[in-house]
């Protein structure tokens, strides 16, 4: 009952700030908008005689798209995050434990080098381009982990976590292959791509982005029960009903879709499914049913907090957003580590 009334606190809570935080987000940046402004906007757009086109561009095409992105992208990220740890049995899993970061980052690069080589770079990079390589790209690394785990036996989970290991070995040195045969421009449009930003938002990534996480959103719950079974342990979940085989495959895709839509359409964004699931577990306990809309809402706060500070930070030039979660995340990470150590 305690942890019942702890995790619906913690969703009320996470609830009522979401308005708070998305507004605050779209009022923040190099031209703060008053909340009368950006209410003008929104009720007429451009229509409004009294509506200064400046704050209705701003808003309407340039944040409300950044900020709807940010929020599908925290949202996937923790959420895939808290699924991948239930799965692992590991606090400390990663949604690139799998090789979908990776691979989308060995896509991306490929992309931005051939298109260049070919003497196309400013046309045939264009974001979508790259979008779609670096999709393409962590679609193969998950196929190739998973083809890697899988026996007639079934899919062992730990080296599915030797596969993706290596897996991103292996894009690494790719990435560095890469990285010396481009040139200047190409090399600063891998480094910010692989740093993870929002920038390069619009309504057509926001809402793809929206789309992947609603689709998640109404599934991965129906998967909670089988998480909470594989807690304790394979077989126990097989006696207890559940094809445990079905149920990881199932997951596996659900994560690679959901991560690698983050990275096609944001880049490499660390730490956010790793920290915010574990601060929500630590809060109202290991049951999934909880832990997963939980770290949701966590992570696409936290992300779009994330974004709007790195837009004012340095105003008004930005830094990219897997910056300041990795700043965030970093030290946060060390004492997870130093305090399991402890429990050791």
């Amino acid at each position: 009952m305690q942890r019942l009334l702890a995790t619906r606190s913690l969703l009320a809570l996470l609830l009522l700030a979401t308005p708070v935080v998305v507004v605050a987000a779209l009022m923040t940046g190099p031209v703060a908008i008053s909340p009368a402004a950006m209410l003008r906007a929104v009720s007429g757009y451009l229509a409004t005689p009294d509506v200064p086109p400046r704050d209705a561009l701003i808003l309407l095409d340039i944040r409300a798209p950044r900020v709807l992105l940010g929020f599908s992208v925290g949202l996937l990220l923790a959420a895939c995050g808290a699924v991948l740890q239930g799965l692992f049995r590991n606090p400390l899993a990663d949604p690139s434990l799998i090789g979908v970061s990776s691979g989308a980052s060995v896509g991306a690069s490929l992309v931005i080098v051939l298109a260049g080589s070919w003497g196309g770079l400013p046309q045939a990079t264009g974001l979508g381009v790259i979008a779609t390589g670096a999709f393409l790209g962590g679609a193969a690394a998950t196929v190739l982990v998973y083809r890697l785990a899988t026996t007639a036996f079934g899919t062992s989970v730990n080296t599915m976590l030797l596969a993706g290991i290596a897996v991103s070995a292996i894009a690494g040195a790719v990435n560095g292959l890469l990285g010396y045969l481009a040139d200047n421009d190409m090399l600063r449009q891998m480094s910010l791509w692989q740093m993870g930003a929002l920038g390069a938002a619009n309504w057509p990534r926001a809402l793809i982005a929206l789309a992947v996480a609603v689709s998640l959103c109404a599934w991965i719950p129906r998967e909670t029960r089988a998480l909470d079974a594989l807690l304790l342990g394979e077989s126990e979940a097989r006696h207890l009903g559940i094809d445990v085989q079905r149920v990881k495959r199932r997951l596996v895709l659900l994560t690679a879709l959901g991560v690698g839509t983050c990275v096609a359409m944001a880049g490499a964004i660390a730490f956010v499914g790793l920290i915010v699931p574990h601060l929500v577990r630590l809060a109202i306990g290991p049951g999934h049913a909880g832990v997963v809309p939980g770290a949701a809402l966590g992570g696409a706060l936290i992300l779009v907090l994330a974004d709007t500070a790195a837009r004012v930070v340095i105003a008004p030039a930005e830094l990219p957003t897997g910056i300041i979660t990795a700043l965030l995340g970093a030290p946060f990470f060390v004492a997870l580590l130093l305090r399991q150590r402890g429990s050791l």
